[in-house]
């Protein structure tokens, strides 16, 4: 049976899935997660590939019990991930990114490729939205409003997940997401949206080489389909996923088929070793 504990290193507070037949050549997946989830997003992938692989799930700066950082940037964010790499003694790692958690992944392979054996991306994109400094802070507005308004993080994820799930997300699903979103410290979360709309590597993709999977839910509206099929075209050396009928919590609300996506794609990257 996999052995899962929690650890905090290098000030990041993680999930640990090892397997029995766990060695020095065990490749490492990081698990990434979004905006409004926390280590416990990745459940059926920890479950499913902790088989095979030993997997980090991190709860980014700010969530969970991991330190928040005074300034957050994709450059502070990276670092910290660095960090904990290098305290784990990781290398050649695959990162498994989720939303703002493909961000991360993207920005990290750009600053540390050496590091990085394999990305796999979903439900992301390469740049938030556009140049339009107004569109921003529109949506910043938006997204805060109903905290400055006054309500908690539980009432914002129970009115918020109902937009970013598919039509026929199960209710089980929903409420691990509310569960999730609910638990976020409400300064980091606004910390977190702030940096989030400063994400831009539209133009260096096809500088990303290592070996890349892109996955995303036909019924997304944050991270289109159209949107991730360009970016896969864009870069070197890619596959593209599109499950039908789910939203943006693609490897929640389809975990069978993500799962067998991720296991085959890393098994043939490995190979390749």
């Amino acid at each position: 049976m996999t052995e899962i504990t929690r650890i905090k290193q290098a000030g990041v507070d993680c999930t640990l899935a090892i397997p029995n037949n766990v060695s020095d050549k065990t490749p490492t997946i990081i698990c990434l997660h979004g905006i409004g989830g926390d280590d416990q997003s990745f459940l059926p992938q920890l479950a499913y590939l902790s088989e095979y692989f030993k997997i980090v799930a991190w709860n980014m700066p700010g969530y969970g019990d991991s330190t928040a950082l005074d300034n957050i940037t994709f450059h502070t964010l990276t670092d910290s991930l660095r960090n904990l790499v290098e305290v784990m003694q990781l290398s050649d790692v695959h990162l498994v990114g989720h939303s703002i958690g493909g961000m991360i992944a993207q920005e990290f392979v750009h600053r540390y490729p050496q590091q990085v054996r394999s990305l796999v991306l979903i439900a992301t994109t390469s740049a938030f939205g556009g140049k339009d400094e107004l569109f921003k802070q529109a949506f910043l507005e938006a997204r805060l409003a109903p905290l400055d308004d006054g309500i908690s993080m539980r009432e914002l994820a129970e009115q918020s997940i109902h937009h970013i799930v598919g039509t026929a997300c199960p209710d089980a699903v929903k409420a691990s997401a509310i569960k999730s979103m609910a638990s976020i410290n409400e300064l980091s979360y606004r910390h977190i949206l702030k940096c989030l709309v400063t994400f831009n590597r539209r133009t260096e993709l096809s500088l990303i080489k290592c070996p890349a999977c892109l996955i995303s839910g036909s019924e997304d509206n944050n991270a289109p389909p159209a949107t991730m099929k360009k970016m896969a075209d864009k870069m070197p050396n890619s596959q593209y996923h599109e499950i039908k009928d789910v939203g943006h919590l693609v490897n929640l609300e389809s975990p069978t088929e993500v799962n067998q996506i991720i296991h085959q794609f890393l098994s043939e990257t490995i190979a390749h070793d």
